[in-house]
């Protein structure tokens, strides 16, 4: 296969093996005087002619990746798994926050509260666990309006108990009780700002780390598309027919490699619409996560907020009993009180120190969320473009020559032919890669499906919402999250929400099977070995 691929790539059959794919690399170095000879003999000499020695070696020994593969690491590499966008290293951090919070609630709970905090920590515990889980899983694994609220109400019920010892309460009187939580507001405000600040914030960072997961993913879906016959058949022509007349350091010109390359990476440029609208929504919740919807700003100051709510409640015990009272029923005296007893057995003891927002904790990640984000939003800027621009990234600098002195795909003079436009639709006029643009990789169309989807997450997550999907196989979502639509978010008067939320969105189900990309395939040892040698030649500077 790859002598037919040779044969009707160059004008003359003979090929000079690149040192990479041969057993004796050194039997195959040809001195100026042998390419002189290898000139001289193109009129009547064959591929069958090179030295046995000189053959291609065999694919178990070559263990070589494809071009495209290769080409689309240059991403990995140097703008998405690089520093800052490593996604594992978001996630550690976001959770240590979670456990920062968790412990310092704890250490400032037992200082202040002492014995009475001791015997329900189990309530807070069980807090911090479905917020892991929340952070984690998402909706699908916590509702969390529904959880603030039984935490609410449960804390509602121990501590009307603890300041009416007196009195005796069945379980169908707490539940009067919890049914009156929204009219006592014996937490004040607390419970409604805390719920939505943790929905935005946590709606964010979650929509946001999974955005950063996505984009190797995307990358490494993309990285599986196989050269189509036509494009390797264009680059072998392009980058080694030179050497059937001697000119083993004749550089391809470089509209002539833009051509090909283009040609290429004509379905991989179709990718950069959805790429950039993608990065766009990133950067926009990035500003977000830095501003109303800062998760550390939440998760710091968490165990003043939800003290500030129990000493509230501790205050207004008297006012809130005497509702309760009047609501439910007088309760039954309880027979077993005692007149007497212990001080801390009664009630909350005092109040604790103020916060400090200068003393925030040292998290495993070792920085702080708005170095993070500063650094993470400088990745995504960079990332942009990429896929429209992988042409330019390989026909630069000393790969390729301009003028005259170079390659033109049939000898040494300047290339005459326009540069074409980068996408699958302006293949149609390429006159250097014969390109179907009737029928779009399958691959990478997915892809593109997949980054509108993440999309619209993120837009949604923008504006405190969450998308859940309930029915994906009938490809339907719905939103859920802020509860922003009610009239105490719009006391808030947060300007931020002045914009409607984004309409809901129809919700293709991605399947994570392979499909094999819709061109024709060369034989995997012939496609391999083309195309590596490829990539070898336009990424190493050529010698003269």
């Amino acid at each position: 296969m790859l002598i037919e691929v040779l044969r009707a790539s160059c004008s003359t059959p003979c090929f000079a093996w690149p040192a990479l794919f041969v057993r004796n690399s050194a039997a195959c170095t040809r001195s100026p005087d042998s390419e002189r000879d290898l000139a001289a003999r193109t009129s009547d000499s064959s591929i069958s002619t090179l030295r046995p020695d000189c053959t291609p070696a065999q694919e178990g020994e070559t263990s070589l990746k494809l071009f495209l593969a290769i080409v689309s690491l240059l991403l990995l590499q140097s703008r998405v798994s690089s520093g800052a966008l490593q996604p594992k290293k978001k996630l550690e951090f976001f959770r240590e926050l979670l456990s920062n919070a968790e412990k310092s609630l704890n250490d400032m709970f037992v200082r202040t509260y002492g014995l009475m905090y001791v015997k329900n920590a189990e309530l807070f515990e069980h807090f911090f666990h479905e917020l892991r889980r929340y952070y984690s899983n998402g909706s699908s694994a916590v509702n969390l309006d529904d959880m603030l609220t039984d935490f609410w109400t449960e804390l509602l019920e121990r501590m009307f108990r603890l300041v009416n010892v007196q009195y005796e309460f069945s379980d169908s009187y707490m539940e009067c009780v919890s049914r009156h939580m929204e009219q006592l507001k014996p937490f004040g405000d607390v419970p409604r700002k805390l719920r939505l600040q943790l929905t935005r914030s946590f709606i964010a960072v979650r929509t946001f780390t999974r955005g950063l997961t996505l984009m190797p993913e995307v990358v490494g879906k993309v990285s599986t598309v196989s050269a189509s016959p036509s494009c390797v058949r264009a680059a072998m022509k392009m980058l080694y027919c030179p050497y059937c007349t001697g000119q083993v350091a004749l550089k391809p010109c470089k509209n002539y490699c833009l051509n090909v390359m283009r040609g290429c990476l004509a379905n991989q440029a179709d990718l950069d619409t959805e790429w950039n609208n993608f990065l766009d929504a990133m950067l926009g919740l990035a500003e977000r996560l830095e501003g109303p919807f800062n998760f550390e700003s939440v998760m710091d100051p968490i165990d003043v907020k939800i003290s500030d709510a129990i000493m509230n409640m501790q205050e207004n015990s008297i006012q809130v009993s005497q509702k309760v009272f009047q609501g439910c029923g007088q309760p039954k005296p309880n027979m077993a009180f005692r007149t007497r007893r212990s001080p801390k057995d009664s009630g909350f003891p005092g109040r604790f120190r103020p916060y400090s927002p200068d003393a925030r904790p040292t998290t495993a990640a070792g920085t702080s969320l708005d170095r993070l984000l500063t650094d993470v939003k400088k990745k995504l800027k960079h990332a942009k473009k990429f896929w429209s621009t992988l042409p330019d990234t390989v026909c630069v600098g000393e790969r390729t020559a301009v003028g005259d002195e170079c390659w033109n795909g049939t000898a040494k003079s300047r290339y005459e032919s326009v540069v074409i436009g980068n996408g699958l639709a302006n293949q149609v006029s390429n006159p250097d890669v014969e390109v179907d643009i009737t029928k779009p990789d399958v691959v990478i169309r997915r892809q593109i499906a997949v980054l509108k989807e993440m999309t619209s997450r993120l837009k949604a997550a923008y504006t405190g919402n969450d998308i859940s999907f309930v029915n994906e196989d009938a490809g339907s979502g719905e939103e859920s999250g802020s509860g922003c639509d009610s009239p105490p978010c719009d006391s808030d008067g947060d300007i931020y929400f002045s914009t409607p939320a984004p309409a809901k969105p129809r919700v293709i189900k991605i399947q994570s099977d392979k499909l094999p990309s819709s061109g024709t395939r060369l034989a995997p040892f012939s496609l391999t070995l083309a195309v590596t040698a490829l990539l070898l030649a336009l990424l190493t500077p050529h010698t003269r």
